[in-house]
């Protein structure tokens, strides 16, 4: 094995280091602990979070942007607009009610929007993830942003979403889907795991 904080280093350039040691050490205390897994595991937080460097979701849209990322909810550049430009105003509107948040009004959308490597969003799981690692992630969100717990966040999403059930093969697209919904930035997400795979078994 040869996932050394170094190795990482010279693949994502850009990955500030005390993120890059934060997953060294804590990645195999929840038994990502093999070659091919950590790559799985570091090409999906490295496309995610653009090697670090972007731990939060971005909300920032044109109106022709949203009728293109929630088509039912914007359907005519009319409904978009108000939006456009309001990240506040657009995550509550999007998140109300869903993923344990309550209402727009009470702000859960924005205040629980996709934060650390992984992009945990929604007060539901805000709250079990919280529980989880012991960190009170419901009164400061923003530790998210710091490497050790933004690294076990995203462990804790592998394992509870059951990634690790699909990260012991050559490929990368069961978790792409599981992580992402669908496809997004598959070609990318494949192009890192095959780097940092042939760089840990060098």
């Amino acid at each position: 094995m040869n996932y050394t904080q170094n190795v990482l280093q010279a693949l994502m350039p850009r990955a500030p280091a005390e993120w890059l040691e934060a997953l060294v050490e804590e990645a195999p205390k929840w038994g990502i602990d093999t070659d091919i897994e950590m790559a799985s595991f570091a090409a999906q937080l490295a496309h995610e979070s653009v090697e670090f460097t972007r731990l939060e979701e971005s909300l920032n849209y044109t109106a022709a942007r949203l009728m293109q990322v929630w088509p039912k909810r914007f359907p005519s550049l009319e409904a978009a607009t108000p939006y456009a430009h309001d990240p506040v105003q657009l995550a509550n509107f999007v998140y109300g009610f869903r993923l344990g948040n309550g209402s727009p009004d009470t702000g859960d959308g924005w205040r629980f929007r996709g934060r650390g490597p992984i992009q945990i969003t929604g007060r539901r799981n805000y709250s079990r993830c919280a529980s989880y690692l012991g960190e009170p992630l419901l009164e400061k969100p923003e530790l998210l942003h710091s490497p050790r717990v933004g690294i076990q966040s995203a462990c804790w999403f592998w394992k509870v979403n059951g990634l690790d059930l699909h990260d012991d093969d050559l490929d990368a697209r069961a978790e792409t889907k599981l992580v992402n919904g669908g496809a997004h930035g598959l070609a990318l997400r494949l192009a890192y795991f095959d780097k940092l795979l042939a760089a840990f078994r060098s």
